[in-house]
């Protein structure tokens, strides 16, 4: 059976110009795919947002749109380039700008999971890659680029939260406000992608369920906050980056004792940030 690249879900009554995102919680693994990685089944979701589209699932309940990512980020990362093509993990290509994510091996089409283990042994060719990229990226962004200028058109603007997940780990020597560790990383490219009221808003949310939040660092944003975050022109983007370990066991990669709990909590920060912009009822004239 056909998996679809992405599923949108659409509130039935949009109120808000909010739209979450999940583009990293996709698990549909190809089999081609797992015959050909190095990594076992369990291994090769290590880089996966696990859960985060399920946590997002309130939104259309909210008045909010969101969409999510079916294709698993070891396969295509959707939140890089589409010229982000790693020549050591693809044949074919000829001389590529080399960035700090494809040095990693995190390009559009990643050479390693989490703690830089490599994900295959040789290279695929560049029509696999550029097949992978038609099948699953291209039709995913196409989808966003409409959904944000449908809600701009309607209400003016447009706020995408974009939603992910970050391993316990990469916090330990971050410390926020107050010398706290961070539960959440707020990144709008250092003002960037996002208006300020946005982000404070978003910020006010969390800091109000009793979660710690830092700014950028180290999560300033990648190539979904820099290609749609235009505050000037009425679209802004904030990424979200959740400690996986508040609702999650990173090493089985399900969720713990306290996931319900956490989802609930969440529920109700996702339902302030949808106040953000919220179309206001028109107060009747009286008879």
């Amino acid at each position: 059976m056909s998996v679809e690249p992405f599923s949108l879900r659409l509130s039935p009554a949009p109120a808000t110009p909010v739209v979450f995102a999940s583009p990293h919680s996709g698990r549909h693994y190809p089999e081609e795919f797992l015959a050909r990685t190095v990594l076992d089944a369990h291994a090769v979701r290590s880089s996966e947002d696990a859960f985060m589209d399920d946590l997002i699932v309130c939104a259309p309940a909210l008045g909010a749109h969101s969409i999510l990512a079916h294709v698993p980020r070891a396969y295509v990362d959707l939140n890089r380039a589409p010229d982000e093509l790693d020549p050591a993990v693809i044949s074919g290509l000829g001389r590529v700008p080399m960035t700090p994510r494809l040095s990693s091996g995190l390009g559009v089409i990643p050479r390693v999971v989490a703690n830089g283990r490599a994900i295959y042994r040789g290279k695929i060719t560049l029509d696999e890659a550029r097949a992978r990229l038609d099948r699953w990226y291209h039709p995913y962004h196409a989808a966003l680029t409409e959904l944000l200028g449908a809600v701009r058109m309607e209400f003016g603007q447009a706020v995408l939260i974009d939603c992910h997940s970050m391993p316990h780990e990469a916090l330990d020597n971050l410390r926020a406000a107050g010398g706290k560790r961070p539960d959440v990383v707020l990144g709008d490219r250092f003002g960037a992608a996002a208006d300020p009221d946005v982000v404070a808003h978003v910020e006010a949310a969390f800091a109000a369920a009793g979660l710690t939040v830092a700014r950028n660092a180290p999560f300033a944003g990648a190539f979904v906050a820099q290609r749609y975050g235009r505050p000037a022109q009425g679209t802004s983007v904030v990424q979200i980056e959740i400690d996986r370990a508040l609702y999650m066991d990173e090493v089985r990669i399900r969720p713990h004792a306290g996931y319900a709990a956490f989802k609930a909590m969440f529920a109700g920060i996702l339902a302030e940030i949808a106040q953000y912009g919220r179309r206001t009822p028109v107060a009747l004239a009286a008879e």
